[in-house]
């Protein structure tokens, strides 16, 4: 008889208190990224896009392109993003001039086609000429000026003109403001297919060279560690994903339908060529390969050593809780 009447309460109870609903499901996090440039390089980013992990992670990533790395670091710096992708040297420099940015994971190493107009078919052809580069004193043009001293040019046999990302450098090879400039795939094929020549590809001479890094403010990953953690996950299982041939096909699609003015022969090509030489598995940055950026930094800004190590801008404890590494 107890129980009959308990019954009886529950359901007058619930009566009253009206319909039962589920509690509302939680709004996702939106994270702001910034890049430089729309390019193959963001590839996991799309496939984590296409294929939900962001989702899956309770983030939704807004992508914006801010056509230098000079307007990027300045962005950031004054806290309109979150993450950004940039070169590691275009990290470490603005870290020496007082942001307190830190590299959070490791994106791709640096396979730049240095791509020049058609009458360049030598380095020292280049003697006199004008190369069109992001940041003269910062990301890649670093690399550039390396490979160029080794070919035999001094910095005064040529000038570097800052125009801004790929789509800038390209339109300065383009319209003859420059002569050759350094251009990822599959941009690079594009130019090649109209006549434009190459003197090699940056991975042909640094193989091991820490490229782009995802990169944040000390003190937002401090207080956003969780949503760091969640960012770094859905990227590291978007470029697992991507590296799986597998899914080859499927992540053409992809890229065909986030990069513009490609074709289908020219995503291919890019997808053999970051299996093989663009993207790190994991995510995983090298320390040795980020000495090397840290050295031609140094030396190109002729500061005095010791050099710093790594540690001094690389935090990886976010990506260790976030992959499971303990």
């Amino acid at each position: 008889m107890k129980r009959h009447w308990s019954l009886r309460i529950l359901w007058f109870a619930a009566l009253i208190a009206g319909p039962f609903t589920l509690p509302p499901a939680t709004e996702a996090q939106t994270l702001k990224l910034a890049v430089i440039t729309e390019s193959s390089t963001h590839w996991p980013v799309y496939v984590a896009q296409a294929k939900g992990m962001f989702e899956k992670e309770g983030l939704t990533v807004q992508m914006t392109i801010t056509g230098s790395s000079k307007k990027q670091i300045e962005a950031m710096n004054k806290g309109e993003f979150d993450i950004g992708h940039s070169a590691a040297a275009n990290v470490i420099s603005a870290v020496e001039q007082g942001s307190d940015f830190i590299i959070v994971m490791a994106l791709n190493l640096p396979a730049y086609s240095i791509v020049t107009a058609p009458t360049i078919v030598s380095f020292e052809d280049l003697k006199g000429k004008v190369l069109a580069v992001d940041s003269a004193r910062t990301g890649y043009a670093l690399l550039l000026k390396k490979i160029l001293a080794q070919k035999g040019l001094k910095e005064g046999d040529y000038t570097l003109k800052e125009v801004g990302g790929t789509t800038q450098r390209i339109e300065a090879v383009k319209s003859g403001a420059a002569v050759a400039a350094l251009i990822n795939q599959p941009s690079d094929l594009e130019l090649f297919a109209q006549g434009y020549k190459s003197l090699g590809n940056t991975s042909d001479y640094f193989p091991h060279f820490q490229g782009s890094v995802a990169a944040t403010k000390r003190s937002w990953a401090a207080g956003n560690a969780d949503i760091l953690m969640r960012y770094v996950r859905a990227y590291v299982a978007a470029s697992d994903w991507l590296l799986d041939r597998k899914n080859r096909e499927e992540a053409i699609e992809i890229l065909l339908r986030s990069v513009k003015r490609i074709d289908r022969a020219q995503a291919s090509a890019t997808y053999e060529s970051g299996l093989s030489r663009v993207f790190i598995r994991k995510a995983a940055v090298n320390t040795d390969g980020l000495r090397q950026v840290i050295e031609m930094f140094w030396e190109a800004e002729g500061l005095r050593p010791p050099l710093p190590s790594p540690e001094k801008y690389v935090d990886l404890s976010y990506y260790a809780k976030a992959v499971g590494q303990r």
